[in-house]
């Protein structure tokens, strides 16, 4: 495990970024805020990591705190990465992040990947109240926990359980919305998301 660099600052602003300012550490935060995730899935969904970069900063965040590793139980017995309480406390800092980045978005160069899951910390900030919500685009699916759910903010795939609110929309109407330059509300209004269930979010939305 290499040392750990600093700006050797006193000031919470560097201590802050020598924990997590290298590079991939806040996508593999993105990432494990889903949950656990075995290795080679955070691999697959960090398109352009090495697998000696990706191991490197798996090793610094678990001795800084912010992941830990676990065997799972049979018959998966694989080992996964989580995020500590510390690491889940900087799930407001990628949100602010990303709002500050969303003007970088523009639009989608031909050697961006992309993954469906990647949009839901940008819908998370757009949902308003509490409650599960399903999400189908033409990559795939995800759900988001909104409201500020104390365990996984979000994962893969349909929604573990029944949703408070379905949303069906298209790639494109799903990036102006975490682009900031649409609103869910209104791409409801518009006709651009498509609202089902009978929880108290889908019923807010249909109505806004």
């Amino acid at each position: 495990m290499s040392p750990r660099r600093s700006y050797d600052q006193y000031c919470s602003a560097a201590r802050a970024l020598d924990l997590v300012g290298d590079r991939w550490t806040l996508l593999i935060v993105r990432e494990l805020l889903a949950g656990p995730r075995r290795y080679t899935d955070l691999h697959a969904d960090l398109p352009g990591v090495s697998t000696d970069v990706l191991a490197s900063r798996l090793k610094d965040m678990e001795r800084d705190g912010l992941t830990t590793r676990r065997r799972m139980p049979p018959p998966g017995a694989a080992y996964v990465y989580e995020l500590t309480g510390r690491g889940r406390e900087l799930l407001p800092v990628l949100q602010a992040l990303g709002a500050w980045g969303q003007p970088e978005l523009g639009e989608r160069r031909p050697t961006d990947a992309v993954r469906a899951h990647w949009f839901a910390l940008p819908l998370l900030r757009a949902l308003a109240g509490e409650g599960l919500v399903e999400v189908h685009l033409e990559e795939g699916d995800f759900h988001v926990y909104a409201g500020g759910a104390a365990g996984p903010v979000y994962g893969d795939g349909r929604a573990p359980e029944e949703p408070d609110a379905r949303l069906a929309m298209d790639t494109e109407t799903c990036t102006d919305i975490a682009r900031g330059a649409l609103t869910l509300p209104d791409a409801v209004r518009a006709g651009r998301v498509a609202v089902t269930g009978d929880g108290i979010l889908a019923k807010a939305l249909r109505a806004a």
